[in-house]
């Protein structure tokens, strides 16, 4: 049985003769010291659980501390991730535009290179042909010269042919 606060100010014990009937007295502080037993036990039960609950509590602010810091250490590790993936990007495009420009110059130079080899084979394609036209040409006069002094000889030939006979010519040449 549960005794409030109130009941113990407001509980009047029966009076006899020499005093409060000692029974009752003794009845009533038997029950108050069951109930401060229990109320002992009750608050020392109360004690032990709200120990273990600051004890949880406190290990759960611990956990909840780790964890924010650890959610917090991720972040900044995705963001320096992610700034070093950027980097690394800007970096490899950086390389690709300068091995790009880097063939197209190759290529531009190999270009001006074939131009000039081309330029340089019609240089020699024209002197080729006119060293050859000039060859010809002397070849055709020196032909034409021949001719010339062929038919020379023969107008010689027929102008002398006249004066001389066959018997002038057998005699001069010594042909039997």
């Amino acid at each position: 049985m549960r005794i409030t606060p109130i009941e113990i100010q407001q509980h009047k014990f029966k009076t006899r003769m020499f005093g409060y009937d000692t029974a009752a007295v003794d009845h009533f502080l038997e029950m108050l010291a069951d109930e401060l037993e229990r109320l002992h036990i009750q608050n020392n039960e109360l004690k032990e659980s709200l120990a273990r609950t600051r004890t949880s509590l406190e290990q759960m602010r611990e956990r909840e501390k780790a964890i924010q810091e650890t959610l917090m250490t991720a972040q900044q590790v995705t963001e320096d991730v992610k700034v070093n993936a950027r980097k690394e990007a800007e970096i490899v495009v950086a390389e690709a535009h300068i091995e790009g420009e880097r063939v197209v110059r190759e290529a531009n130079d190999r270009r001006v290179q074939l131009v000039n080899e081309i330029q340089e084979i019609k240089r020699q394609k024209i002197s080729f042909e006119g060293g050859l036209r000039s060859l010809i040409d002397n070849h055709l006069k020196l032909m034409d010269m021949d001719t010339l002094r062929i038919e020379e000889d023969d107008q010689q030939a027929r102008l002398l042919q006249p004066l001389l006979s066959d018997e002038d010519i057998d005699e001069r040449f010594d042909f039997p």
